[in-house]
């Protein structure tokens, strides 16, 4: 111990200091216990190391439990304080939606209706406009950092019916279209200076779905009114209108063969058309009307679900366009229209491509699909959420899907976009945008603001990078949110 002593003493230049904490003296002059262990040093040193661990986790962790935080929450905190953290990775504000550090105004408000309120000098403050928890709300106790978001980046209220389906472009991160209830269908750009570019009139009923060619050029559009129709985006002009005898409810183009369009129709078929002569090549029977579709990334499966909530595979020839069918499976015991289907190629938790379905009574349901055994869907976990009125869709966050858990976004009839996580049997949800509401305090007088969704929300759609996601609501209202830039 002298020995020690003197190599820890002042004199030796760059050592440390002679500890003078009597806990830590003890720990070193304690005996060993008479054990059998061969190493006579083993309890000394022992104590010496746990006496030297920081006590600073053990504090952090103190005080999120004192912030009324999770453990997951804490668990991020300090994967954050690892991976070099930011200035707003604190135990008070980690892992909220927490405004932008700019000016209050700058990206919550509409860039097109609001412009003039930036020349108002004022300060305000935020409130959220419920006066209650809601069930779905109690369950929110933090966001997940991936799904962080710093507000509004543009908003779009020229329409004045309810907005239906609205999708970014293929591989597009910021060319926009939406559908809407009085048959229009608006392209917009929703970068920097986001923008109309076309308004394609057409249609003289609501817009059921649409879809973008693979090289952004072409919308192919489906309507109430019996007809789809192929649009020049360009140009902004209707290049093909091909007539039904029935609603047409659902249309994607073929990833392989886009010269082929497919179609789901309220007659119980779907559809395979000829792009460029606007013909039926072959036609599929069903059970009940198609009410969405989506295909895999070969072309070789399409996966649609029908009105009695019957989800269905269906082989198709790239070349030919013939359509037969392989599987029927029954996505919940209850008989509801599925509202959408979306193809994965890939997920973390099924290690294969997976199918996500959305019915009208709330039902969420995540398969795993063999390939082998052509399309056949096994289910692997399912949601239930309140039953909606409305059609309202769901979306795969796929990216941040491979990061852990399996994400997804939907809608809602109380004006609030939730996130989910299928993976988790409880607590699922993992955070939501609200409606909340500003109060300006100008010069002359007070007035408030809304910001978010006054109105239930229809549509979500993420952009090809998902640092923009899209909502729609039933009052013609389009939001494109900010994610947070995670590290």
């Amino acid at each position: 111990m002298a020995a020690a002593a003197d190599s820890a003493s002042p004199e030796c230049p760059g050592a440390p200091s002679m500890p003078t904490d009597p806990d830590f003296l003890s720990c070193v002059l304690q005996p060993p216990a008479p054990s059998s262990r061969p190493d006579a040093d083993y309890a000394a040193l022992r104590r010496l190391l746990l006496r030297r661990k920081p006590p600073s986790a053990l504090q952090h962790r103190m005080d999120w439990r004192c912030n009324g935080k999770g453990y997951v929450a804490y668990r991020n905190f300090l994967l954050r304080r690892i991976d070099g953290g930011s200035a707003h990775s604190t135990p008070s504000n980690s892992g909220r939606w927490a405004a932008s550090p700019g000016p209050a105004l700058s990206e919550a408000d509409s860039w097109s209706s609001l412009r003039d309120l930036r020349t108002n000098s004022g300060l305000s403050r935020t409130v959220s406009i419920s006066s209650k928890q809601s069930d779905t709300e109690r369950h929110v106790r933090f966001a997940e950092p991936a799904y962080s978001f710093v507000g509004m980046h543009c908003i779009f209220d020229s329409c004045k019916t309810s907005v239906t389906i609205l999708k970014f472009g293929r591989a597009s991160s910021d060319l926009l279209a939406y559908g809407a209830a009085d048959g229009s269908l608006t392209v917009c750009q929703v970068s920097e200076l986001p923008s109309v570019l076309q308004k394609l009139i057409g249609h003289s009923k609501n817009i059921t779905d649409f879809d973008f060619s693979s090289n952004n050029q072409y919308i192919a559009s489906c309507s109430l009114d019996k007809t789809v129709r192929v649009w020049e985006i360009s140009k902004g002009t209707c290049i093909r209108v091909v007539y039904g005898v029935s609603s047409q409810l659902c249309i994607c183009f073929h990833p392989v063969n886009n010269n082929l369009l497919l179609v789901g129709n309220s007659n119980k078929e779907i559809n395979a058309i000829n792009f460029s002569t606007g013909r039926v090549i072959s036609k599929l029977n069903f059970d009940d009307a198609v009410t969405a579709l989506d295909i895999d990334h070969t072309g070789q499966l399409i996966f649609a679900g029908d009105a009695q909530g019957y989800i269905y595979t269906v082989s198709v020839n790239s070349h030919t366009g013939s359509l037969s069918r392989t599987h029927k499976n029954k996505s919940s015991k209850s008989k509801s229209p599925i509202t959408t289907i979306q193809y994965r190629t890939f997920s973390l938790v099924a290690r294969c491509p997976v199918l996500l379905s959305c019915a009208q009574d709330g039902n969420l349901s995540f398969f795993s699909i063999t390939t082998d055994a052509k399309g056949y869907l096994t289910l692997i976990s399912s949601l239930k959420l309140a039953s909606r009125v409305q059609t309202i869709r769901a979306s795969f966050c796929p990216l941040l899907s491979l990061e852990k858990g399996e994400f997804i976004v939907t809608g809602s009839e109380d004006a609030n976009v939730y996130f989910y996580d299928l993976a988790r049997p409880k607590n699922s949800c993992v955070n939501k945008l609200q409606l909340l509401r500003s109060i300006i305090e100008a010069s002359t007088r007070p007035f408030v603001l809304l910001k978010g969704h006054g109105s239930p929300v229809i549509g979500v759609a993420w952009n090809h990078g998902e640092n923009l996601l899209a909502s729609s609501d039933s009052e013609g209202t389009v939001i494109v949110w900010k994610r947070a830039k995670t590290n």
